[in-house]
């Protein structure tokens, strides 16, 4: 099993809104970075799991747990000219952007937010999310990363 940490600006699509949706799962579309399609395509694995991180919002951090539910596959809003990241240049027979499906596992207790997270930098050192420069939506956690960070909660 590997770990991830996303992130979503919480006025787009929050750990709430995947809270509320049904069977508590969701496509997680509109990746336009090679890259992370690259991770999602090559690396990450149904059964995963992943921190939620709230960016782009008054206190930036982590706020719940959830699970890949998918493999990666084609998302079908690059093919939508009326969607938000509907891509002209890519065709259903060779589609350039994938998505996985996500689900809701848990909130956390107490968000673990970005200001505390760089409070632990010598522990968490190598974790991406604190790289600077680091801009990726998606990145994956080293495991002790992932139960250092566990262990945050509750703390902030």
């Amino acid at each position: 099993m590997a770990y991830w940490l996303m992130k979503s600006e919480p006025d787009c699509f929050s750990i709430d809104d995947l809270a509320s949706r049904p069977r508590q799962t969701e496509k997680w579309d509109g990746v336009r970075n090679y890259q992370v399609r690259n991770m999602f395509r090559d690396q990450m694995k149904q059964g995963d799991q992943a921190f939620f991180y709230h960016s782009s919002c008054a206190e930036p951090g982590i706020y719940g747990l959830m699970t890949i539910a998918s493999n990666a596959y084609p998302d079908p809003t690059q093919f939508d000219a009326k969607a938000d990241h509907y891509d002209p240049k890519s065709k259903p027979e060779e589609p350039r952007w994938l998505l996985v499906d996500v689900r809701f596992e848990r909130k956390l207790k107490t968000p673990v937010t970005l200001a505390e997270l760089r409070k632990h930098d010598k522990q968490l050192q190598g974790l991406l999310l604190l790289a600077p420069g680091s801009r990726l939506s998606v990145t994956p956690v080293k495991p002790a990363h992932w139960n250092y960070i566990l262990k945050l909660e509750g703390r902030s």
